[in-house]
């Protein structure tokens, strides 16, 4: 046998060796997907009310309106017959060339056999015109509210994004020369991989984002040196080690959103915000929520507020023996804080100094792109799932959020790992949204209803411990930033809860990027600018269009803010040193590390 022969042998032997093993790995799924648990639809899909609405006001408007409706079908059906007919003389021909593309760029189809292959082509025109045509349909229906447009138009891009040709095997370029190219061992990994997700979360897909193996919090993330100094049922407080001889005498105390983990912010220490402000000569505490299981069911808001923050804002001042903090809030631990702000002045308690928000909301009018989901048909249904488990399982937010990027945090990554059997890359971003945590019951149900939905703390106030505040409660200074797409906390919105503040002092950033990007903008990488102006009384576009660009991160602005509203400087202040709150363990602590689980 000549070598060609005998490599082709080999080959051969290898892919008949791959077609058993994906023989057993189809079996293997079948076993891993029936042990996925019944799940209430309301929490899978909105509800058929939706889109019932939908086809009574289309064909509504076919009634009264049909030459608009015919002229979109026309349309249409112009554009497709015109691609068919000029790809079937172009084959007639005998030549294997596409033909005239007119369709707008797209990075799903990056690969150059959809410019240049037949096949490849026809289908990938075919789909973006029809893609086109069903969102100038939902587009132009009339008659329907605009939340409900809003809710049609999102959940319509849904399923357009799903039936892109990139996201099955058969239809899928870079998948099949990879296949090819392996003698299938692409598609046997890829199996694999899948059945591994779907064993790993009890039937549930849930795409693997980052390396499971490549991190571990405490050793290569969450590493800045601190120590655990309190703890009780809601939180651990954590004092991290000065890094300079004298520090600011009034302390900073940050609360993290309790649906993500802390180390958000202390990733690694080229990029972690607390290391950078220990580095600057601040005393920072940082709270690491307790990751809640059923036996938390009962844990609303009055505990966050009692146990969480009233009680960390205590043990601050304790331990550094000074009567005000300064305080910084991320997200819903944003709203939180304001909430206690609020709290805090009709108590008449002056522990609070400022207030610093990350991309945070407390007016609800405005849910941004996260309002799709803020609807009766999926809280109702979040209502069930929680009365019935205690909790809500980290699975649910963690895929309404990777949902609202939808292309890149599952079709994309799907793909890869999927169709062509790549491992999962060491992203300590993503390594870190994938950590996710779970919601009490009824801290969950309150949130969602009392601030998303019916935005009480922005009209006509919300109930907190027993008392009702409004946002002309918050007194004291607040800095916020928000982000310039972030696509959970519009900025919009962000800038005007802040607008109705009863503070005398607030100022307000814009920084590029997103909700994380935004925020984990580290000075050294020179990545982000942010915009200022300090006149909040304008409408957001009009506060936009004449604010100032500054090139770098908003972490220096920022810091000389809180600077002057710091206090003079001290000696350093170890973490133990007080006796009555004695090092308990090194930081990160053991809360950060307790998996999300029912």
């Amino acid at each position: 046998m000549t070598t060609d022969e005998n490599e082709a042998g080999a080959n051969l032997e290898k892919l008949n060796a791959n077609l058993a093993k994906l023989e057993e790995l189809s079996q293997r799924l079948v076993t891993a997907m029936s042990h996925k648990r019944q799940i209430d639809p309301n929490l899978q899909a909105p509800s058929q009310e939706l889109f019932a609405k939908a086809m009574s006001a289309y064909m509504t408007d076919f009634m009264q309106n049909p030459a608009r409706i015919m002229e979109h079908q026309a349309s249409y059906w112009g554009k497709i017959l015109k691609h068919y007919v000029e790809a079937q003389q172009a084959l007639t021909t005998g030549k294997l060339t596409v033909p005239s593309d007119e369709t707008p760029k797209d990075r799903r189809f990056a690969n150059p056999m959809w410019q240049s292959h037949p096949y490849f082509n026809f289908i990938k025109q075919n789909y973006l015109l029809t893609s086109a045509a069903i969102s100038e349909a939902v587009g132009d229906i009339q008659g329907m509210r605009a939340r409900d447009k809003k809710r049609l138009s999102y959940f319509t891009q849904q399923i357009v994004d799903m039936c892109a040709p990139t996201n099955f095997f058969a239809t899928n370029p870079d998948a099949l020369e990879k296949a090819v190219e392996t003698d299938g061992q692409s598609v046997v990994q890829g199996l694999e991989n899948l059945v591994r997700d779907i064993e790993s979360h009890d039937g549930e897909l849930v795409v693997t984002l980052s390396d499971p193996k490549a991190f571990k919090v405490g050793e290569n993330l969450a590493t800045t040196e601190g120590s655990v100094v309190y703890r009780n049922r809601m939180f651990e407080l954590i004092q991290y080690a000065p890094t300079t001889d004298q520090v600011k005498s009034i302390p900073l105390v940050l609360f993290p959103p309790w649906i993500n983990k802390f180390y958000i912010l202390d990733l690694k220490e080229k990029n972690s915000l607390i290391k950078w402000i220990v580095d600057q000569g601040y005393t920072i505490f940082v709270v690491s929520w307790k990751n809640p299981d059923p036996s938390y069911a009962d844990v609303g808001m009055d505990q966050y507020v009692e146990e969480g923050y009233l009680t960390a804002i205590e043990e601050v001042k304790k331990i550094t023996g000074q009567s005000k903090v300064n305080a910084i809030g991320y997200c819903i631990a944003g709203t939180t804080l304001s909430l206690t702000a609020a709290l805090m002045a009709k108590r008449g308690d002056t522990s609070l100094n400022t207030v610093t928000l990350f991309t945070t909301l407390t007016d609800f009018s405005d849910q941004g792109e996260i309002g799709v989901f803020l609807d009766e048909d999926f809280v109702g249904g979040i209502e069930r799932e929680v009365a019935e488990h205690g909790i809500l399982d980290s699975f649910f937010m963690s895929r309404t959020f990777s949902y609202l990027r939808s292309n890149d945090l599952i079709y994309g990554p799907a793909i890869k790992s999927y169709m062509m059997g790549v491992p999962p890359p060491a992203f300590d971003l993503l390594y870190w949204n994938g950590d996710s945590t779970n919601l009490p019951a009824k801290m969950t149900v309150e949130y969602l209803r009392g601030l998303c939905m019916e935005n009480r703390f922005a009209t006509d106030g919300f109930t907190i411990c027993g008392e009702t505040v409004t946002l002309k409660d918050v007194k004291v200074p607040v800095y916020s930033i928000a982000c310039e797409t972030d696509h959970i906390a519009a900025w919009k919105s962000c800038l005007n809860g802040v607008r109705q503040m009863g503070s005398r002092s607030k100022t307000f950033v814009v920084s590029q990027s997103g909700h994380v990007a935004g925020v984990v903008n580290p000075p050294s990488k020179n990545k982000y600018g942010h915009y200022t102006n300090t006149k909040l009384n304008q409408e957001p576009d009009d506060w936009y269009a004449s604010a100032k660009f500054n090139e770098g991160s908003w972490w220096p602005v920022w810091s000389e803010w809180l600077g002057k509203k710091s206090g003079r400087l001290v000696e350093a202040r170890v973490p133990g040193a007080d006796s009555e709150h004695p090092a308990l363990l090194p930081a990160p602590g053991s809360y950060v590390l307790s998996e999300a689980s029912a």
